[in-house]
């Protein structure tokens, strides 16, 4: 065999890969964006039932670990879906829905939370973080030496929840971002796009509404 047609052959052989791989892109592209639409008629439909059923929000809601919030309702549900431009064609950038966490009276208060150990002051700025709830840090010294002695979080008791679902249109997966279901807590997991079914879908509104759920 000639150089050139060892060349030839390698260069057949390349494109052969090229396009499966493209192929195989194509194929996950078309999974995901599918998931990607089941998922936003299910939230528009949901949202639309929970704001009549303004369902109990089930959980540990704490910033300490100690004081919770007052009983607690979901209202406001809202869906939003965004569009990127991927490989020159528009594909699903993101799937979300959102909804506020308020008292079950509907009157918000304002609480206080003391900390004065890292561990706890690391646990309650975080939950703070994760529960987007509006707050102001103080400082308590000591009057004659002016030693910082511990920290006080005064807090609004409201809160907001959300799911954020972001396609790989790569991989073929799903990425799900739960924020503040049961908990002042993230959840971070991910499912094949082909998983992302009703079924599956079904059993993140149960776990959204604090009833028992496979979704994990």
């Amino acid at each position: 065999m000639s150089f050139l047609s060892e060349l030839k052959s390698q260069a057949s052989a390349l494109q052969k890969q090229q396009v499966s791989s493209d192929q195989d892109l194509a194929a996950s592209t078309k999974t995901c964006e599918s998931a990607c639409q089941v998922a936003l008629r299910y939230f528009q439909d949901l949202c639309a039932q929970l704001n009549i059923i303004s369902p109990s929000a089930i959980g540990n809601y704490s910033l300490d670990g100690k004081a919770a919030f007052p009983l607690m309702v979901m209202k406001n549900f809202r869906c939003d879906a965004r569009r990127k431009m991927l490989r020159n064609q528009e594909v699903t950038d993101y799937v979300g829905s959102g909804w506020d966490l308020v008292p079950v009276t509907g009157n918000v208060a304002v609480h206080s939370v003391t900390v004065n150990f890292p561990p706890d002051l690391e646990r309650v700025t975080r939950r703070l973080s994760t529960g987007q709830i509006q707050h102001e840090r103080k400082e308590i010294r000591h009057p004659d030496t002016n030693k910082l002695q511990a920290y006080v979080f005064e807090y609004r008791t409201q809160s907001r929840g959300s799911v954020l679902l972001t396609p790989d249109h790569d991989t073929g997966q799903i990425n799900f971002r739960i924020g503040n279901v049961g908990g002042f807590e993230l959840l971070n997991t991910s499912y094949p796009a082909s998983q992302v079914t009703h079924g599956l879908l079904d059993e993140l509104a149960k776990k959204i509404v604090g009833q028992t759920s496979r979704f994990n």
